[in-house]
């Protein structure tokens, strides 16, 4: 007769985590006092979208911006009220013009393309390394045109795309790079913070990740001309160009995409800590993957060399071949055991409706159908074969940003993996 406490759940046996991990909040005393000042203040934006002192925001605005400069050490950091308006307003900043192309991965939060079609512009999507999940070089090369203007690289789950190779890329053919770094804050390549190698790039302050204010985002450049522009199409660009005589009119469509002081002074204290928590969700990381690297059929995360990672995600790879059971068997399997937080496959963005039927303005497929499309972009399956391969039977992540893990929470992770693999063969 089996042990109940050593047979899976799936098969009748314990349950191996009896209680939900710990929900993450990175928030505490420091923000709450933050918030307070601010609240009694009374001022709680000071942004005008007119040219005055006030066009760049209020005290902590400000701030929260110079403290960024000096952490990430950068020349420039515009807060904006998302990350998904902070790459809209990278998109335009950078002077992409309807029709041009920029390659960006099929392995991301859609609103990486779409801040392309805001400007009227056509994503192209280039596979990505099975390694990293990161855009692959050979694959960028193999999709520039004529009309590529720009590359997006996307530093997904915690980890830099290869930015030398993609920087060389983008020499050779006068392209300009942006990163989407919302995933990987505090991540490093070669000594220097992810999202700081590019043209532009940034990070994302959503409240599911490593730090947050709730919503918003920190766009940071080397670049004075994007900058301003940043600042620009932030806050009603078009109303303020003729008072600071801007000559270039090029993208200049302004939003309120502007951050709150409240928002702000939460962000200075959340980044006093992301050192701190990056390193914790490292730490765990760490553990999980010395308790499960001897299990047959499983990859766990790899690192290249002079990279850190955040572990956003804790992103993993099934040989479901070698073991004989469909994914989702392994993860039905996992969650009675109480693992919380999996998901299989992630994101291949050219397989949503938008892009295989074209349509996006308006009913008639523009700007796919229009004269500014240079080409027929082609958003087939068959495309991204590693990025599809990976969604559609081996990848299994874990959402590490939405727990607090301690180490006996990773132990009991780690007992769950191995009481699934010890009977693996009775899943079949």
């Amino acid at each position: 007769m089996n042990n109940n406490n050593e047979l899976p759940a799936i098969l009748g046996g314990n349950k191996t985590i009896l209680e939900p991990f710990q929900r993450y909040n990175p928030i505490g005393k420091e923000e709450l006092e933050a918030v307070t000042k601010v609240v009694e203040s009374g001022v709680l934006s000071k942004f005008l979208g007119c040219w005055s002192p006030d066009f760049y925001g209020g005290e902590k605005v400000q701030e929260f911006e110079r403290y960024c400069e000096e952490y990430f050490g950068v020349r420039h950091a515009i807060t904006v009220n998302s990350w998904t308006s902070g790459l809209i307003a990278a998109v335009g900043a950078i002077g992409i013009e309807p029709g041009d192309e920029v390659i960006v991965s099929p392995w991301t939060m859609c609103a990486s393309a779409t801040a392309i079609l805001h400007w009227n512009a056509i994503p192209v999507f280039a596979d990505i390394e099975k390694e990293t999940f990161n855009l692959d070089p050979e694959s960028i090369e193999k999709n520039i045109s004529p009309n590529t203007k720009a590359i997006m690289a996307v530093d997904i789950f915690g980890h830099s795309a290869n930015m030398d190779a993609i920087l060389k890329i983008a020499k050779k053919h006068n392209l300009k790079v942006i990163s989407d770094t919302a995933q990987a804050p505090g991540a490093m390549y070669k000594g220097e913070f992810a999202g700081t190698l590019g043209h532009v790039g940034g990070y994302s302050l959503n409240y599911h990740k490593h730090i947050h204010t709730g919503e918003g985002g920190i766009i940071v450049t080397n670049d004075d001309d994007i900058a301003e522009r940043l600042r620009l199409i932030r806050n009603h660009a078009e109303a303020v160009v003729p008072d600071i005589e801007i000559s270039d009119l090029r993208n200049m469509i302004g939003y309120n995409f502007r951050l709150g002081e409240i928002e702000s002074a939460i962000g200075i204290e959340q980044l006093k800590k992301l050192k701190d928590l990056v390193s914790g969700r490292q730490k765990a990381a760490e553990r999980l993957s010395e308790g499960l690297r001897e299990l047959a059929g499983l990859r766990i995360p790899l690192i290249n060399p002079d990279c850190t990672h955040s572990y956003y995600v804790y992103p993993m790879i099934l040989d479901t071949g070698l073991l004989g059971v469909p994914r989702e068997t392994i993860i039905s399997a996992l969650a009675a055991e109480g693992v919380e937080g999996l998901v299989a496959g992630y994101a291949n963005i050219h397989m949503l409706p938008m892009y295989q039927k074209k349509i996006a303005y308006g009913s008639n497929g523009f700007p796919w159908t229009s004269d500014i499309c240079k080409r027929e972009v082609s958003y087939e399956k068959g495309i991204c074969p590693v990025a599809e391969e990976l969604h559609d039977s081996s990848y299994l992540g874990f959402t590490m940003c939405l727990h607090e893990l301690k180490d006996d929470d990773v132990d009991l992770m780690i007992k769950a993996f191995h009481k699934v693999w010890n009977y693996m063969s009775r899943l079949k």
